[in-house]
């Protein structure tokens, strides 16, 4: 790192940053509802060095395939959704980096040509980490790293929709997606994502499209921004004092939204953790 930007870190005083977890199924919306907390934060076009609000993908952390691997994965035939798929062990080593206030690098990966690039992304010590993925709930030790834990809840016709057009415009065939989809992207959702929603604190029914449930949780992180950035630090362990008051503030929204009376409102926005599956 050049002298400048060691410079722009040390102007900046270090504190553990506040974490995180965004899961959910494949396509649900995860990364589209982190880009939009930041845009509404206003971080979105913030210098990389300067930004209070960072997002990392646990898509960055896929294994590097071998020539084997990669042939099956270029026929649709190996599972990227099963735990085994990810460098688990990298994953955390980074969090604990990011944890720590360090600058770490975090792999670039290709999923044209399902392989690790040479070019790395800098990440810069912020207030305040979102990191998404599909399974980011399921290894305990990741689990636990977080301040707070969101699941996007997505209707599973609408995710497959998605994933139908994103996979053609990275110029896969449609049997080819539907097969692998049918084969181990449903499977491993119900398998190893969908169980993990229980560890969530807050669940944000129809992704970014609920937008009341986003401006509540970008309330909810400028609150940490601007008030004392350790008081989080004095409450509860893992964030669950967060996850409490969040709720609390929805359930006050929806009081308000139903008149302040003694009528229930027909549909949650941000679903309590404790619901059954």
């Amino acid at each position: 790192m050049n002298s400048a930007g060691l410079l722009c870190e040390t102007e900046r005083p270090w504190h553990s940053p506040f974490l995180i977890g965004v899961s959910g199924g494949t396509a649900s919306g995860k990364s589209t509802v982190c880009a939009k907390i930041m845009e509404l934060l206003g971080q979105n076009k913030v210098d990389h060095h300067q930004r209070k609000v960072t997002i990392v993908s646990q898509d960055s952390f896929y294994r590097v395939l071998t020539p084997e691997q990669k042939a099956k994965a270029l026929k649709g035939q190996y599972n990227f959704d099963h735990p085994d798929a990810f460098d688990t062990e990298l994953m955390c080593q980074t969090l604990k980096d990011i944890v720590e206030g360090k600058v770490v690098e975090v792999p670039t990966y290709d999923f044209v040509t399902h392989s690790r690039l040479p070019e790395k992304i800098c990440v810069y010590p912020a207030d305040v980490v979102l990191f998404e993925g599909i399974l980011v709930f399921y290894t305990q030790e990741v689990r636990d790293m977080f301040h707070m834990k969101l699941f996007v809840d997505t209707d599973s016709d609408v995710r497959l929709s998605r994933r139908v057009l994103r996979d053609m415009r990275r110029g896969r065939d449609l049997e080819q997606i539907l097969t692998q989809y049918t084969t181990f992207v449903k499977p491993a959702f119900e398998e190893f994502c969908l169980p993990t929603k229980k560890y969530a604190d807050v669940i944000i029914p129809r992704g970014v499209d609920n937008m009341v449930a986003i401006n509540l949780i970008v309330q909810h992180i400028q609150d940490i921004l601007n008030g004392d950035i350790c008081k989080w630090q004095r409450g509860s362990v893992n964030g669950h004092a967060h996850g409490r008051s969040l709720k609390r503030g929805v359930a006050e929204h929806s009081e308000k939204s139903s008149g302040g009376g003694s009528m229930p409102v027909k549909r949650p926005l941000l679903e309590p953790s404790t619901r059954p599956h």
